[in-house]
């Protein structure tokens, strides 16, 4: 053999497997129903990725809902054990449903990524609803809280705690809520169109699209100030004193290894300073809540402790 046919086979004996390994699709979990916020969160990233051409070998995206995302969680868990292709969208929501529903397997099991965005809640009624104001429902809840079903993501939820904070300004026990939970925001849209709901609670960047069909009407956000672009009050200046937002990210593989660690954390970072991020972002009423690697390991452990009083302190755990 001569020494180029040598050296020729040496680089397709070295380089083929890196390339092949590079080329691989990413093997993506969203922990909820298609169109929801988890699905949003799981691809709106990958397709600027590909837009802007720092990730472009394509992704296999696998919808599992039910139980505030911890179903999902298990099968990526379970499925992705050292696949450094292997990535999952989570939130606050999957923090509190992994607490309410005892999950034997939780975020400890995960490689945290990155933080990446936080949506703030939106309340909303039937076009042709009664209730014009917070206050109308509040006073609704509290004359008959069982006829006044309310709609929304998990139970123990970002939007469950959320109808639980509200009842507690009344003052009225959050138990006697009549909640009823989705996996999807499509089948709770249609639920209030057909009437069967009063109100939903979600993501504004779930409601809005609907809003702006005219398919439903929102009458608060849960934001701190008024959100731009949006003629909606918040509930404080409605006079409920409530503020909460849904913060979503991605989390690896377990098992990842600190070179697929890493090769995540270098993409996403060239995606958030990109031009297509922001105006992503801005289509989604996203707020921009960027924290990688470390900073996001540390957050997360703190959402645990906050999130188990603030189930506490609306009687969803002991």
């Amino acid at each position: 053999m001569t020494f180029i046919r040598k050296f020729c086979t040496a680089i397709a004996t070295t380089a083929l497997p890196l390339s092949m390994a590079m080329a691989a699709p990413a093997v993506v979990m969203a922990p909820g129903g298609a169109g929801g916020g988890y699905d949003a969160a799981a691809r709106v990233p990958l397709q600027v990725m590909q837009e802007t051409g720092i990730f472009t070998d394509g992704s296999q995206v696998t919808n599992k809902g039910g139980a505030g995302g911890t179903i999902g969680l298990a099968e990526f868990v379970r499925t992705t054990k050292g696949n450094d292709n292997g990535i999952m969208s989570l939130g606050s929501i999957i923090v509190g449903a992994i607490i309410l529903n005892k999950s034997p397997v939780t975020l400890d099991d995960v490689t945290p990524l990155v933080r990446l965005t936080d949506d703030a809640g939106a309340i909303a009624v039937p076009v042709d609803s009664p209730l014009k104001t917070i206050q109308d429902v509040t006073k609704a809840l509290a004359a008959n809280p069982g006829a006044m079903p309310i709609g929304g993501g998990s139970i123990g939820g970002v939007d469950h705690v959320t109808a639980a904070l509200l009842a507690q300004t009344i003052p009225l026990d959050p138990k006697k809520l009549n909640y009823v939970a989705y996996d999807g925001g499509a089948e709770m849209i249609t639920a209030l169109a057909g009437g069967q709901l009063k109100v939903a609670i979600s993501g504004l960047s779930e409601l809005g699209p609907y809003a702006e069909q005219g398919r439903l009407r929102l009458i608060a956000v849960t934001s701190e100030k008024r959100l731009p672009n949006l003629d909606v009050p918040t509930l404080k200046e409605q006079g409920v004193d409530v503020v909460i937002g849904n913060w979503r990210g991605i989390v690896g593989a377990p098992g990842m290894s600190d070179k697929g660690k890493q090769m995540w954390l270098d993409r996403f970072a060239k995606m958030h300073a990109t031009d297509a991020w922001k105006k992503a972002l801005a289509d989604h009423n996203w707020t921009d809540a960027y924290l990688a690697g470390n900073d996001f390991s540390a957050f997360l452990d703190q959402e645990k402790v906050r999130q188990k009083k603030v189930l506490e302190s609306v009687g969803l755990i002991k």
